[in-house]
């Protein structure tokens, strides 16, 4: 027979259970107050849209920046840059018009981006070690632009992956702290390194944590890396389907679950947070569904959930906004790398 113990710490595992699927169930059946608009990325010159990796909002609150996987077809998902001339890095104006880019031939598989208060556009290298070209320099790295598209600063050691203070191994997504400190998820595949690293403004090492598994600051790809207003750390833990807080010394604060699988994180000035799920089905988050989940930072608690239309829980994952921004407006963006669009959303209802 179980103890008193034992039977108390099963019914209190059975609320957390009940409670997570009441709140699954809730946050699925919440209003979505956007329209899409369609076609808003445009190009002038008659280049194709390839897969959309991160996506972020200038310091301005009106344009956005963009990682846009060249144009190379969908058979060379993982690697489409690794053979173009053209930029990835785009930067469109209010009305989708692309008014900057640069990046050409320095990423095989650009994916995480963020733009610091100074306007300079941080961007990590993901790609896979089994889709590397032998020999080639570019990956496992991340790469300090200023707003011209010159290169600042080179974090990690190119070409090389590792575990050390100066290696990344596939980092997924990076952002920069008020003070100028660097965040990096490091990094995007279940079997890479698994933590975060903190490096000061100038790129030195501060400190890292996380390893793999399944407790509370262990993680299974770090996809998504985030800073709220009070500069909490958000990190995505994809695989486990799950979001973990910490200060910014890496002190673990909770596991939040009720925003699905998320793959993108972003917060607006409204104490808002935006979380994009492309990956929940049937195999991967039993009983969740593709889309965007919108809350309250100070609660935790979900209020609208945009979903993907075209979603099919009984397929695996990958398709609709895989990263999101939200600009000074409240329109949201969606970047989606299998859809190969930028979708802007507007608000239309409070």
């Amino acid at each position: 027979m179980f103890k008193a113990s034992n039977s108390k710490f099963i019914q209190g595992l059975l609320a957390i259970i009940l409670l997570a699927m009441g709140m699954q169930a809730f946050s699925q059946g919440l209003p979505n107050p956007y329209r899409t608009v369609p076609g808003w990325a445009k190009f002038p010159d008659g280049r194709e849209m390839g897969a959309v990796g991160d996506v972020a909002v200038d310091p301005d609150g009106k344009h956005i920046w963009a990682v846009v996987r060249c144009d190379a077809p969908r058979e060379n998902f993982g690697y489409e840059c690794v053979d173009s001339d053209l930029d990835p890095i785009l930067k469109f104006d209010p009305d989708g018009n692309l008014v900057a880019s640069f990046g050409a031939g320095l990423f095989i598989w650009p994916h995480g981006l963020d733009v610091d208060s100074d306007g300079n556009v941080w961007v990590t290298e993901a790609v896979r070690r089994d889709r590397l070209p032998a020999g080639d320099s570019r990956a496992h790295q991340v790469i300090k632009f200023s707003p011209a598209g010159e290169v600042l600063m080179v974090l990690g050691t190119p070409g090389e992956e590792g575990s050390s203070n100066n290696h990344f191994t596939s980092p997924s997504d990076v952002v920069i702290g008020d003070n100028g400190d660097i965040f990096v998820a490091d990094g995007h595949n279940n079997d890479g390194n698994n933590r975060v690293m903190k490096f000061a403004s100038d790129g030195s090492f501060i400190k890292s944590w996380g390893s793999t598994g399944y407790a509370p600051g262990e993680f299974r790809a770090l996809h998504t890396i985030a800073i709220d207003n009070d500069g909490k750390l958000y990190v995505g833990d994809r695989s486990n389907s799950r979001t973990q807080l910490f200060d910014q010394d890496g002190e673990f604060l909770a596991v939040w679950t009720q925003f699905g699988r998320p793959s993108g994180i972003s917060f607006d000035d409204h104490g808002n947070i935006f979380v994009a799920d492309s990956e929940s089905d049937n195999v991967e988050n039993p009983g969740w569904e593709m889309g965007i989940r919108i809350g309250e930072v100070k609660s935790g608690w979900v209020n609208y959930f945009v979903l993907t239309p075209f979603a099919n829980p009984h397929v695996l994952g990958g398709v609709g906004a895989e990263f999101v921004a939200v600009d000074a407006e409240g329109n949201m963006y969606g970047g989606e790398p299998m859809g190969r669009t930028i979708q802007k959303y507007i608000r239309v209802r409070p």
